[in-house]
Parts: structure tokens; C-alpha cells; sequence
């Protein structure tokens, strides 16, 4: 079959008929789009921005969507005033827990862990900009992110020994270990007490600190670095930073070179030679 008489797969029909995130309209956070980078705001400063049964099922769907999107390259969250997100909303979510049966509890503990996991698995790199109360749920979004800034005053807390429940929630388990090790791990999730900004930052869990003015902007600075580099490759890497944690290192050396050989067939690879050659700037375009 010959490239004329090839039949074009309209992407729409591969993305579920949406190409595009720029236009979202959420009900339950702000979103923004500027150029390649999108912003999530959680945006209930009045509560420092605690989540709720909607808005953990619209951020789990909105994460589940950007798979398929064409327009939006880095993703940022952040909180509204001067917190990220104090966790689960205490009226909202806890109260009705508690009256909860077992299967109604452990459907909504695997739809928070399905936010993760679609966190996971969108393409996009994801930064958290983190200022203030970062507790519970918030922490987890944070630390579920690919990258994060913080600031001095930040405290980030995985409380939920404090309210009776197990450290085990939505994968912290699995994932703070991989980034600051287990025994501080241990330390925060046995104890639930807060990490300073500082303290994260030199324990690894806060790539760098910004002042709390600047923070946004240090955020967006690193988002849009990421959006002007090779995107397609950016997602290749997330992918395989994910999965290798469960392979063996001969099958990530084995499934790192699919990956890169993939990449290798890009035109953004061909862009990269050429633009050395001619001693120039490669400009990125995600193809």
C-alpha cells in the first residue's frame, strides 16, 4: 500500500474527538493554558484549598484526558493565596467517611488512587509550585508530580497517622521512598509531622526554593523550559522513569532502547542534527 492510497486516522477519533485542553472549562479548579503550558489551580483559598469527592473525580478525568492532547506540553499546580492544598476537605470528605460500609470507602480510596495513577500516565511533565500548608492529599499531588518548587515557609505533611489511617495512601509508600529515601519516608509517614521547606529542598523532595513572591514564576520558568524542548522525547522519559521501577535492570537497558530508538525516528531528532551542523539553536516542535 503506497503513502496516496494510505488512509489518514483522524487523531479526534484516536483522542475521543478532543485534540485540544487550551478551551477546558472546570468546574471544581482553575485552568489556564498560555502557549504549551497549562496551570491547575486549586482554588479555595479560604479553606487553603482542600480537595472534594468532585474535584478529585474532574482532576482524575481532566489528568486521564491529556493523553490525548496536542495543544498542552507541561502541566503546573499550583494553590490559590498562600497554600498548596490542606488535603482532603474536612466537611466535605471526612465527615461523610466515617459513616461510610467498607465497599463505599474503598471505592472512593481507589478513585484517589486512580488520580494518581493518571497523573502517572499523562505524557505532560507535571510541576508542583508549593507554598504554605501542603498536607494529606495536597502532599500526595506534590509528590505524585514529576518536579517541585517550594518555599522556605512551605510545610508539607503525609498526616494521616495523626487522623487514625495508615501512612499507606494513595501510593506514598511506593513513591516518597524513591525520593527521599526510606527512613526519612518512614520518619514522615510513622509520624505525619510536617517537612520544613528547607528540610525538603536538602532531603530531595523540593528540586529547588523560590521566595514566596516568586514562586509562580519560578514554576512557569522551568514548565516552559520543558515546553520548548523535544515534548515527545519529554513523555518517552516520564514513561520510562515510571515503568522502570518495576523491571529488572536488563529489561530497562532492553526497554530503554525501544524507547530511545522511537525517539531516534522523530523530526525533532533530525531538527537537533541539523541545527548543530549549522551551528544553531534546535528549535522543538513535538514530532
Amino acid at each position: 500500500m503506497t503513502s496516496e492510497t494510505t488512509p489518514r486516522v483522524d487523531p479526534a477519533l484516536l483522542a475521543g474527538n478532543r485534540k485540544t485542553m487550551a478551551d477546558y472549562q472546570a468546574k471544581h479548579f482553575l485552568w489556564e493554558a498560555k502557549g504549551k503550558v497549562g496551570t491547575i489551580t486549586l482554588n479555595r483559598p479560604d479553606r487553603k484549598n482542600p480537595l472534594t469527592f468532585d474535584s478529585y473525580a474532574e482532576l482524575r478525568d481532566f489528568f486521564g484526558q491529556l493523553k490525548y492532547a496536542e495543544d498542552i506540553k507541561v502541566i503546573v499546580v499550583r494553590g490559590a493565596g498562600e497554600n498548596f492544598s490542606s488535603g482532603g476537605d474536612v466537611h466535605d470528605i471526612i465527615g461523610p467517611l466515617v459513616r461510610l460500609k467498607a465497599p463505599e470507602l474503598l471505592m472512593f480510596t481507589r478513585m484517589t488512587g486512580d488520580l494518581v495513577k493518571a497523573m502517572r500516565n499523562c505524557p505532560q511533565p507535571i510541576i508542583a509550585a508549593v507554598d504554605g500548608v501542603c498536607a494529606g492529599a495536597g502532599a500526595i499531588v506534590a509528590m505524585v508530580s514529576d518536579m517541585r518548587v517550594g518555599t522556605a515557609r512551605s510545610k508539607t505533611a503525609f498526616l494521616f497517622n495523626r487522623v487514625g489511617l495508615a501512612g499507606c495512601d494513595m501510593g506514598a509508600c511506593a513513591i516518597l521512598p524513591r525520593i527521599i529515601g526510606q527512613g526519612r519516608a518512614s520518619e514522615l509517614l510513622f509520624t505525619g509531622r510536617a517537612m520544613g521547606g528547607e528540610e525538603g529542598e536538602r532531603w530531595g523532595f523540593f528540586n529547588q526554593l523560590a521566595e514566596p513572591e516568586e514562586l509562580d514564576a519560578a514554576a512557569q520558568k522551568m514548565a516552559e523550559r520543558l515546553a520548548d524542548g523535544p515534548t515527545f522525547a519529554n513523555g518517552i522519559t516520564k514513561t520510562m522513569l515510571h515503568q522502570e521501577w518495576n523491571m529488572s535492570i536488563e529489561q530497562a537497558i532492553e526497554s530503554e532502547a525501544q524507547a530511545q530508538a522511537i525517539c531516534m525516528m522523530t523530526e525533532d531528532f533530525s531538527r537537533a542534527y541539523h541545527a548543530f551542523v549549522a551551528k544553531e539553536r534546535p528549535v522543538f516542535e513535538g514530532d
